[in-house]
């Protein structure tokens, strides 16, 4: 009789009742799953895990906003006020500065300044 080793023998291949994929209960946030894990309350499969930290950026953004303002004695409502008028003009823009050149000039062949040594 050949004798199997010990990682094929089919005894250890069973699936014992605790080792089962866990199923969350509705509604628990990928938040929540993670820290039940890492508190050793439950073991997720690595699907799950994997499936968990990736929808933590859309289940929980960052959110964050900064300003920096000098008001002046003023208030912010007055401040952004102006600000909102502001956005209601015209886009002033700083366009580059074009030469005009005479269609006659552009006809001629560009010099070469190129140097043989």
């Amino acid at each position: 009789m050949v004798r199997l080793p010990y990682f094929a023998d089919p005894e250890n291949l069973k699936v014992e009742d605790e080792e089962k994929q866990l199923v969350l209960p509705e509604g628990t946030t990928a938040k929540e799953a993670l820290r039940m894990v890492y508190r050793g309350e439950i073991v997720l499969s690595p699907q799950q895990m994997r499936a968990a930290i990736e929808s933590l950026p859309y289940e929980n953004p960052k959110l964050s906003a900064t300003a920096i303002a000098t008001l002046d004695g003023k208030t912010f409502a007055e401040a952004l006020d102006r600000a909102i008028e502001r956005s209601r003009g015209p886009v002033m823009l700083n366009g580059p500065k074009t030469i005009e050149i005479d269609a006659t000039e552009m006809k001629k062949p560009f010099p070469r300044h190129y140097r043989r040594f």
